[in-house]
C-alpha cells in the first residue's frame, strides 16, 4: 500500500512554511531567541494570530467547537513545519491541551475551552513534566491529574530559547471524566514530527552552503567524503519523516502497532535531528560555530526535543519489549 501526504495536506505544511518564510523568518526567531525569558519576551502576537485565523490551533478540534475536525496526522503536518522554522510559541501545548479535552473531557468543559483553544483566545500547555512549556502563558495546563488553572508560573532557564519554560504552583485541578491514555503518544507525535522538520531543514541549509562555498577551487559538496555523510542523512531524515507520519495515523487510527510505531518514530526522529543539526554545524566550517549563525538554533531545540517523552535509546528499549 502506498502511505503518503495527501495533496490537501502537503498543502497545509507549504502554507506554515511561507507564513514564516514571509512572516517569521529567522531574524524573528532570533529576535525572540535573545530577549529576557519573562511573560512578554519576543513579540509572537502576529504569529500566534496566524496560528488562529489559519486553523494551525483548531486541526483537531471537532468543527462543533469552531474546529477543523482534522487529526493527529494534519496535526503532525503543522508540527514539522515549525520545527523546520524552528518556530517559537505554545502551539503544541495548546493543541494537546484541546486533545486532552476533546478525548476525555465532559460536554461543559469541552464546550467551555475548546472554542477558545481553536483561536487562540486561550493558551493551552500539557504539564506532565516538572517545568511547563509556555506555563506562565497559559490559561490551562493539563496534567494527569486533569485540566490545572488559577496556577502561579515562575520562569526558569533554557539553552533552548526557541520555547520558554516555566515552574506552575497552586491553582485549582478539574479531573477530565474520560479517557486521556493516548494523550501522551499524540505528544510524543508531535515532538517527532518537530524533529524531523528540524532535521530536514538542517540538511537542506547544509547541502545549500556545501554547494557554494569553495576550498582549493571547488565547491567543499563535491569533496566525496561530505557528499556520502550528506547523502547518509538525506536517506535517515526520509525514514523518519514516513515513520512520523504512520505513527500519527496509527494512533488517530487505534491501530495494534500504534505503540510500537510511536516508538520507532520518536527514535528515528531524535537520532536524525542530532545528527543533522550537529552536522550542519560541522559542515559550515568555523562560521557554523558562531553565535551569529544560526546553526545553533537548530541544535539547540534538536537537543532539548531529542529527550521528550523518551530518548531514542528509551524508546528502543521499549520496541524491543513490544518485539521480542
Amino acid at each position: 500500500m502506498f502511505f503518503a501526504l495527501t495533496e490537501d495536506q502537503q498543502e497545509f505544511g507549504s502554507a506554515v512554511r511561507t507564513y514564516l518564510a514571509e512572516r517569521f523568518d529567522l531574524d524573528a526567531v532570533r529576535a525572540y531567541f535573545e530577549a529576557p525569558a519573562t511573560n512578554d519576551a519576543g513579540n509572537l502576537d502576529g504569529l500566534w494570530k496566524a496560528a488562529g485565523e489559519q486553523g494551525w490551533l483548531a486541526v483537531t478540534v471537532p468543527e462543533e467547537h469552531d474546529g477543523l475536525g482534522l487529526g493527529l496526522v494534519e496535526a503532525q503536518v503543522i508540527a514539522r513545519a515549525l520545527g523546520a522554522g524552528v518556530a517559537p510559541g505554545p502551539w503544541r501545548g495548546t493543541v494537546l491541551a484541546a486533545e486532552a479535552i476533546r478525548l476525555a473531557g465532559s460536554a461543559e468543559q469541552q464546550a467551555q475551552w475548546l472554542p477558545r483553544l481553536a483561536t487562540g483566545e486561550a493558551v493551552g500547555a500539557l504539564g506532565y513534566s516538572r517545568s511547563v512549556e509556555y506555563g506562565q502563558t497559559a490559561d490551562v495546563v493539563v496534567t494527569p491529574e486533569g485540566l490545572l488553572t488559577g496556577f502561579t508560573a515562575t520562569p526558569v532557564g533554557s539553552y533552548d530559547r526557541t520555547t520558554r519554560l516555566a515552574r506552575v504552583e497552586g491553582g485549582s485541578t478539574e479531573a477530565l471524566p474520560g479517557d486521556a491514555s493516548s494523550l501522551e503518544a499524540r505528544a510524543t507525535v508531535l515532538v517527532a514530527a518537530d524533529l524531523v522538520g528540524i532535521a530536514r531543514e538542517a540538511l537542506t541549509r547544509t547541502v545549500d552552503y556545501d554547494k557554494e562555498r569553495e576550498q582549493f577551487g571547488v565547491p567543499v559538496g563535491s569533496f566525496q567524503a561530505i557528499k556520502h555523510a550528506l547523502a547518509d542523512l538525506h536517506v535517515g531524515i526520509t525514514m523518519a519523516e514516513h515513520a512520523a507520519l504512520y505513527a500519527a495515523h496509527a494512533v488517530d487510527a487505534g491501530l495494534d502497532d500504534a505503540d510500537l510505531a510511536v516508538s520507532v518514530a520518536k527514535a528515528k526522529a531524535s537520532d536524525v535531528a542530532l545528527a543533522s543539526t550537529a552536522a550542519m554545524i560541522q559542515y559550515h566550517g568555523g562560521i557554523g560555530y558562531t553565535w551569529e549563525h544560526e546553526a545553533h538554533f537548530f541544535y539547540k531545540r534538536a537537543k532539548r526535543l531529542a529527550g521528550q517523552y523518551g530518548t531514542a535509546d528509551a524508546h528502543r528499549e521499549r520496541i524491543a519489549a513490544l518485539t521480542l
